[in-house]
């Protein structure tokens, strides 16, 4: 099927129309009945909400408080747009690095039995990786700054567990007195990368079996088996050419933190029991296909890459990592002798916060929405 009415279908309608159905098939987990109510909710009376007015015609409406759930297509673009902001200030006028480092598909079971340990293990292996280089590599040897984003799925929302880290082309050297820069092309040999990757990796995992991290696998000699399996297979890391103009640094980072299993926009049409969604081929010159998946295939998909509870899917690494950012890009600077990048990327956006929302009157289509006092208060329950 090719071509669909306009609909507005969306996730809510998805968890609307078959969670009973996946409850019957499927357990439920705390964490994705939590996402499912959350999704539910979201902009709705059910979270309450707060008047605006027109200031032309007088038309007045509630808009509804969002749920502010990770994982809900809603809240995305609004959490990425303020995430954007905050990382202006760690920006520096050098060239970015976009490295992907994607985990064998042998450890997908694994990592539904484990995800917590899993994926931990797996941001370890990639900073212990770029940390080796950093020390022994002819190029950037000191201190890098990476910022790591997990992710777990595909376009088609199958289970896809890969790993996005930019990371500037500058690195700290030892006693924090120079820096080291580099105007290369690629950060680092990929082939190298894939080996050293592999080997952390696997000896990371080892190393959680036989310490009982990973006591859901119960088969005496699987971890073995993968794990040679794994060992004589090349890896996949991929490294994409360098990003130079700070304006598409902060759209990578945006892009690539805050993006989720499936947002909105994908959902073509819910109907018959089927899910439609676009999605990009990228086996087939990244074709852009409509997928028809039975509601409940398509919800077990979706609700497959929620997180644990807690769980950090966006790291800092190094000179980057939170708690001496602020110290050291400031020391990196001084001895750049260059001042914090100021780029007005987000001068003339609106604010998203409900009180100070500007959009058009869908009435009169000539004033603007506005806080409308004049109507009685929207009751607020606790989320």
């Amino acid at each position: 099927m090719n071509s669909f009415e306009p609909s507005a279908a969306d996730m809510a309608q998805v968890i609307k129309e078959f969670l009973p159905a996946y409850r019957q098939r499927y357990k439920l987990s705390a964490e994705q009945a939590s996402v499912c109510q959350s999704i539910l909710q979201c902009q709705t009376e059910a979270l309450g909400g707060e008047p605006v007015q027109c200031s032309d015609c007088g038309y007045e409406q509630v808009l509804y408080h969002s749920c502010g759930n990770r994982h809900c297509p809603r809240c995305k673009q609004r959490a990425s747009q303020q995430w954007e902001e905050k990382q202006l200030d760690a920006l520096l006028p050098v060239r970015y690095y976009h490295l992907v480092f994607t985990l064998p598909h042998e450890f997908n079971g694994w990592c539904q039995l484990h995800p917590k340990a899993m994926y931990g293990l797996l941001f370890r292996a990639v900073w212990q990786t770029l940390s080796r280089f950093s020390q022994s590599h002819k190029r950037l040897n000191g201190q890098l700054g990476s910022t790591c984003v997990l992710h777990t799925w595909g376009q088609n929302l199958q289970q896809h567990v890969h790993m996005h880290c930019l990371i500037p082309g500058l690195a700290l050297k030892s006693g924090q007195d120079s820096i080291e820069s580099t105007n290369s092309d690629y950060l680092y040999p990929v082939n190298a990368l894939k080996k050293v990757y592999r080997g952390k990796l696997v000896s990371l995992l080892r190393q959680a079996w036989q310490k009982g991290l990973l006591f859901r696998i119960t088969h005496p000699n699987e971890v073995n088996d993968i794990l040679s399996q794994v060992m004589a297979k090349s890896w996949s890391v991929y490294i994409r050419p360098c990003i130079e103009k700070p304006q598409t640094v902060v759209k990578y980072l945006s892009r690539y933190t805050y993006r989720i299993a499936i947002s909105n926009s994908r959902i073509v049409a819910v109907k018959q029991g089927m899910v439609y969604f676009r999605w990009k081929d990228y086996a087939n010159n990244h074709q852009q296909k409509i997928m028809a998946l039975k509601g409940v295939e398509f919800l077990r998909r979706f609700l497959m890459h929620v997180l644990p509870n807690g769980f950090m899917r966006i790291r800092h690494y190094g000179f980057l990592a939170n708690c001496v950012r602020k110290a050291k890009l400031a020391m990196i600077r001084t001895l750049m002798k260059v001042q914090a990048i100021s780029i007005a990327v987000m001068n003339n956006r609106p604010s998203d916060s409900i009180k100070t929302v500007l959009c058009q009157c869908p009435v009169c289509h000539k004033g603007v929405m506005q806080p409308g006092y004049a109507m009685a208060t929207v009751k607020k329950r606790r989320r």
